[in-house]
């Protein structure tokens, strides 16, 4: 599989995941938020909380399923990233925020889990 197929499938599965988070009452703020460190997939509000999304794909799950994927150093950029997106975008400096996981796993995204608080900054060993 090459990397331009790598990133249509992973531009497909944030699209799936963000239909699915809107569905379930969440407001989009900000997709692939980038900086020098990392990139936070989806940032989204619901109700007052901001909300960091990884987003993780698999075709499968056989082996490994893909929220497994996200070990501490990965924690750890996500939340470094979330800290940058918080300082350039002072609208939501004071809003709590929380680390969400959404899983999706077969070949149509059949497969969604939507995995609320899935980790904590202190867990990230910043």
């Amino acid at each position: 599989m090459g990397s331009g197929r790598t990133g249509t499938l992973g531009a497909r599965a944030e699209r799936i995941a963000l239909h699915f988070l809107v569905r379930s009452g969440l407001t989009p703020v900000s997709s692939n938020f980038q900086s020098r460190g990392g990139e936070i997939d989806l940032v989204m509000l619901d109700d007052d909380c901001l909300v960091f999304v990884e987003v993780r794909f698999r075709t499968s799950a056989r082996f490994t399923s893909p929220e497994i994927t996200i070990d501490a150093r990965k924690q750890r950029k996500i939340v470094r990233t979330a800290a940058l997106f918080l300082a350039r975008t002072q609208q939501y400096s004071s809003a709590p925020v929380r680390f969400d996981v959404v899983a999706i796993t077969g070949d149509r995204g059949d497969g969604i889990r939507w995995i609320q608080d899935a980790f904590r900054p202190h867990d990230s060993s910043l």
